[in-house]
């Protein structure tokens, strides 16, 4: 008995020993991992015929974005003042509805893992519509990476998805359109 635990008490210093990187060698490095981090957006434009009423931003090629990533795009859609006389944005997920006196106005958004479009959609002509809902709107665009989702994040609350981001304002990439 005293062999056998004297054998294994030898084999496990010596593992331990062989371990030891005091005296070996670096090995090759090795790929650089995917980096899980998400970007925001800000995007400023005016829907005109022109742009077909479609603001169109094409991701930087800094940034991966990956099918699997979720894509959310948020409208500026008022501001209020908090107790101190602060400026407080109110945030929208999109899609948004407007009822308005021509008919239905909808602000909306596709994606691919290149770009995304925001545009409005109507069932009236969208010449009629006043300035202020087309004239310098301001969305938030997030790129969230599929493994920071889970059951209890609330996405239609933009200070939510900015905080599993470790997102503030001054990282908010801002991007007037064309």
């Amino acid at each position: 008995m005293k062999k056998i635990t004297l054998t294994i008490a030898a084999v496990f210093a010596l593992v331990l020993t062989a371990c030891s990187s005091s005296d070996g060698r670096d090995g090759v490095d090795g790929v650089d991992g995917v980096n899980i981090t998400g970007s925001v957006y800000e995007i400023t434009g005016n829907f005109t015929p022109a742009n077909d009423y479609s603001l169109y931003f094409e991701f930087p090629t800094t940034v991966e974005v990956f099918e699997s990533d979720v894509v959310l795009a948020y409208i500026l859609w008022d501001q209020t003042t908090d107790s101190n006389g602060q400026s407080v944005d109110i945030w929208r997920l999109l899609p948004q509805t407007r009822l308005l006196d021509q008919g239905t106005l909808l602000y909306n958004y596709d994606h691919t893992f290149l770009d995304v479009n925001l545009f409005l959609e109507s069932d009236f002509d969208l010449s009629t519509l006043a300035t202020g809902d087309t004239d310098n709107q301001t969305f938030r665009v997030v790129i969230l990476p599929s493994e920071l989702i889970n059951g209890k994040l609330d996405t239609t609350n933009i200070n939510d998805v900015m905080g599993i981001l470790d997102t503030t304002e001054e990282d908010v990439v801002r991007v007037v359109a064309e």
